[in-house]
């Protein structure tokens, strides 16, 4: 999952509306011209690569994420996540390549923006400007759900809608956090990211010791083929989104031009295996047969029960600890992207003014913050009751499944977006190496693999919108029949309106997209690093 890349700097000494020096230098607003830059040369690999990895939130991406695949993939869900991890593997590779000559704070904005022109670059902003808000309800939602599992499986509390109680309660806290200008530490989210690694690896362990049959055929396709695999696919893309989140380091990191290109790689590929794990694990030791009702089982925490199975009596209570700690981490870093972005959209006047109020005190974006934590709950809640019962019924005697169901409904509409920026991601690596570094081209490197990228992306993006038959391959994937059936619409009508107001600005207003490139284009590194031609980087 999300933990988006937004780092922390500087606002304004007074509340009011922020400077050009008082700018905050995240990720996704970063000044022009004259104004503050990053720490150059602060971190190293270790640190950039763990930033993937915790960003990615593996814990509750194992849980939630691709275990919504499991509904459309079954037994085969292994197979899903090595599809998923195959199409990411294909954009960190080119990702990496544009990594090495752009190694800058704008992360994929950049990268489409320099590559296939300021239009796609646009699409991406527009896009990310969808995204960043969603994440945070999500989480939300994902919080709620398992902690209301946790009243009620080891505290004995049982309320028809506590999770709402709960999302409400995570929502304050990462409010709380976001106005005291306080995040997660680096230190602290890296030593609690390798606990819920280490819990879900030893638990996955267990599992494969206890299993009743240890088979490779949960990576073979069955009777219907690899439709079930190609419909599970797109959660499984969920839970990588956050792999990228080393590419904006590139100002901050030492010899970054080959630091980024090995950390995105490499973060894709440990995390993907430790999925892959985690599923062979949890689909023997389950049974394949009975995978397609895992998600929903024993009141929605089949990890909870298998754990129990292997570590009685502290297994469960481990995996909500880890699910919970990656769902607040996450939500408190999404809301942190988010309110800094809406802080710098502020600034350069592409939202009113009001949005680029910082704090005397904590200076924090005050008016952001508490729009973000707004909007945030009133999402995740009325979302949450909307879909009580869509696309997952809440069991008779259980909790409210409306967390969950924000939780899939906001996944699933996260993933697509991603999914399409990583195909322009790609296309931006073929276009970019074409035009700009014909004599470094490539035909493996910015065509063949960029080519395979985009082709890989493409089934999950077709299985979403549903109703379409795959290219050469020839297999059709049914509409879904529940509320996530919206999910596809929704952004695309999004991506219309952005292609509209794209030429709408370009006419009147082309000051206002130059203006966009304030808010998510960053800075490249130094003109000194600049200089030095980038070198073969060793994967």
């Amino acid at each position: 999952m999300l933990r988006n890349a937004a780092r922390h700097g500087t606002t304004g000494e007074a509340q009011g509306e922020a400077s050009e020096e008082d700018i905050p230098v995240t990720s996704t607003a970063q000044v022009s011209g004259g104004g503050p830059s990053l720490e150059q040369n602060a971190i190293g690999l270790p640190e950039v690569l763990f930033q993937s990895i915790t960003h990615m939130a593996p814990a509750v991406a194992t849980a939630l994420s691709i275990g919504a695949a499991t509904s459309f993939a079954g037994g085969i869900t292994p197979l899903a996540v090595l599809f998923a991890m195959i199409a990411v593997l294909f954009t960190a590779f080119s990702m990496a390549e544009l990594a090495r000559h752009l190694p800058s704070a704008g992360g994929m904005y950049t990268y489409v923006g320099r590559g296939l022109g300021s239009f796609f670059g646009w699409l991406v902003a527009w896009s990310f400007a969808l995204a960043e808000p969603l994440v945070m309800p999500l989480l939300l939602g994902g919080f709620g759900f398992y902690g209301a599992i946790f009243l009620s499986a080891y505290l004995g509390i049982d309320i028809q809608f506590a999770w709402i109680g709960l999302a409400i309660l995570c929502g304050i806290v990462v409010w709380w956090l976001t106005y005291r200008g306080i995040g997660l530490s680096t230190r602290a989210g890296l030593i609690l990211g390798v606990i819920e690694i280490a819990i879900f690896l030893l638990i996955s362990a267990l599992l494969i010791v206890n299993a009743e049959n240890n088979t490779l055929s949960v990576f073979v396709p069955g009777e219907e083929g690899v439709k079930p695999a190609f419909q599970g696919m797109i959660f499984c893309l969920l839970a990588f989104i956050g792999f990228e989140a080393a590419a904006p380091l590139g100002e901050e990191t030492r010899e970054p031009r080959s630091t980024i290109p090995r950390a995105v790689v490499w973060s894709a590929i440990l995390v993907g295996l430790f999925y892959v794990f985690n599923y062979y694990a949890a689909t023997v030791f389950f049974g394949p047969d009975e995978m397609t009702g895992f998600y929903t089982s024993h009141d929605g925490d089949p990890w909870g029960f298998m754990a129990e199975e292997v570590l009685p009596g502290i297994g469960g209570l481990l995996v909500v600890f880890a699910i919970l700690n990656s769902s607040l981490a996450n939500a408190n870093a999404g809301a942190t992207a988010a309110t800094r972005s809406l802080f710098a959209m502020g600034r350069a006047g592409l939202l009113p003014r009001f949005f680029a109020a910082v704090h005397p005190g904590t200076r924090a974006p005050v008016n952001a913050v508490h729009f973000q934590a707004v909007t945030g709950l009133i999402i995740a809640v009325v979302l949450g009751l909307v879909l009580a019962n869509d696309p997952f019924p809440t069991p008779e005697g259980v909790g409210s499944f409306g967390g969950l169901n924000v939780y899939v409904f906001l996944g699933t509409m996260l993933g697509l977006i991603f999914a399409g920026i990583y195909i322009l991601v790609n296309l931006a690596c073929i276009g970019y190496f074409w035009r700009q570094r014909r004599d470094e081209f490539n035909v493996i490197k910015h065509l063949l693999v960029p080519i395979l990228g985009v082709i890989a992306m493409i089934p999950a993006l077709l299985a979403v919108i549903g109703g379409l038959t795959i290219p050469i391959l020839d297999i059709e994937l049914p509409p879904y029949e529940t509320a996530l059936r919206w999910t596809a619409p929704i952004v695309g009508v999004w991506v219309v309106i952005g292609i509209l107001v794209y030429f709408v600005l370009r006419s009147r207003n082309p000051e206002a997209l130059e203006r966009v490139n304030d808010v998510y284009g960053g800075d490249t590194v130094s003109s000194d690093a600049a200089a030095v031609p980038p070198e073969r980087t060793t994967y």
